[in-house]
Parts: structure tokens; C-alpha cells; sequence
């Protein structure tokens, strides 16, 4: 009983031998092109010059400039203003009512500043 299992796994093997062959190596092909160097050096000049086509929006073109309404101090002075809004990292969601209770707006003058 022994003898025909080892004879079975044997002719199993070499089947399975038999069948996995590898592929053969035929080296680096030759490249085959029609352009010269000189020519694939000045393409490669010219892609590398030329927009990406395939970047997002490359078929929009260029933005026109919006010309704003405001004066430039008057966002300036919002823009200070909300950065120094000591209620600017509040959610409104958070409170009763979504109202953010009084003693979170006192306004802080005094200010620390890092000594170096």
C-alpha cells in the first residue's frame, strides 16, 4: 500500500513538473524608432515646456481676474477682527439654543506674548 502511494505521488510530481516550464530569456530587444536623438531630444524639450494635459482643468484655460468690490483695508480689518474673536473655535450647536452664553464673549485686552 505504501509502494503505490509513493509511485502515485511520484507520477503526480513529475506531471506537475512536466507542466510548470519556465519562459525563455531572449535578452533586451533592439529599439525600434524611426527619430533620431536629436529629434526625441527636442520632443522631450518641448512636453517638458508644454502644460500638463492632464492635470485637473487643463482644458478651462486661464481664470479671468475678479476685479472685488471692497477696499482692501475693510478686509483687512474683518479679517483682524474675526482672528482675534475670542468665540471663533465655538460651535454654536453646542450650547442650549445654539447660543453662545455671555461669559465666552467678555473681550480680553490684555494679551501675553512669548518672551524670547
Amino acid at each position: 500500500m505504501k509502494t503505490s502511494k509513493i509511485i502515485a505521488a511520484a507520477a503526480l510530481s513529475l506531471l506537475a513538473a512536466a507542466g510548470a516550464q519556465a519562459e525563455t530569456y531572449e535578452g533586451v530587444q533592439a529599439p525600434v524608432s524611426t527619430y533620431s536623438r536629436a529629434e526625441v531630444n527636442a520632443q522631450a524639450a518641448e512636453a517638458a515646456r508644454a502644460a500638463n494635459p492632464y492635470a485637473d482643468g487643463a482644458a478651462a484655460g486661464v481664470a479671468p481676474a475678479v476685479a472685488s468690490v471692497r477696499d482692501r483695508s475693510a478686509v483687512s480689518a474683518e479679517a483682524f477682527a474675526a482672528a482675534h474673536d475670542s468665540t471663533q473655535n465655538l460651535d454654536r450647536k453646542a450650547f442650549v439654543n445654539s447660543v453662545i452664553p455671555a461669559q465666552y464673549k467678555i473681550e480680553r485686552t490684555n494679551t501675553r506674548q512669548a518672551g524670547l
